[in-house]
């Protein structure tokens, strides 16, 4: 049996890849507008989100937050540092590992984002199955 990547596309497989970037641009699209409504940077939402969002912990790293983001650490410092000044994070060192910074969520940063998040959500049970991976038989040439 082939490898999957290694066959050739109809034009099936273009329009399925297609119609998925696509669904994905309309949503980042909307995700833009939305946090610039509500006077905060695309990025900035981004940020607070995979603060809030990441595995187990209500903090996170710079650099777990330029893994999350797929970002230079050095921007990610940046980015923290402008949501600090608007007083959506703070950092803190790590109780356990004093060389660890953590970025917390401040009460700011934890109202806009709960905001952002529920037009998000809403916007995701809109599309009505339409934002979903592709299924792997729609790529079966067999």
């Amino acid at each position: 049996m082939a490898k999957l990547d290694a066959l050739p596309l109809n034009k099936h497989d273009f329009e399925v890849l297609a119609d998925f970037r696509y669904q994905i641009r309309k949503f980042v699209r909307f995700s833009e507008q939305v946090a610039r409504q509500h006077g905060i940077k695309p990025l900035q939402y981004l940020l607070l989100l995979h603060i809030k969002g990441y595995p187990g912990r209500d903090w996170a790293t710079v650099g777990e937050l330029a893994e999350r983001l797929q970002a230079q650490h050095h921007g990610v410092v940046a980015l923290i540092s402008r949501c600090e000044i608007q007083g959506f994070v703070e950092r803190r060192r790590s109780s356990e590992d004093r060389r660890r910074i953590e970025v917390h969520l401040l009460k700011n940063g934890e109202n806009v984002l709960d905001e952002l998040a529920r037009l998000h959500r809403a916007e995701l049970l809109s599309l009505q199955g339409r934002f979903v991976v592709p299924a792997m038989q729609a790529f079966d040439h067999r």
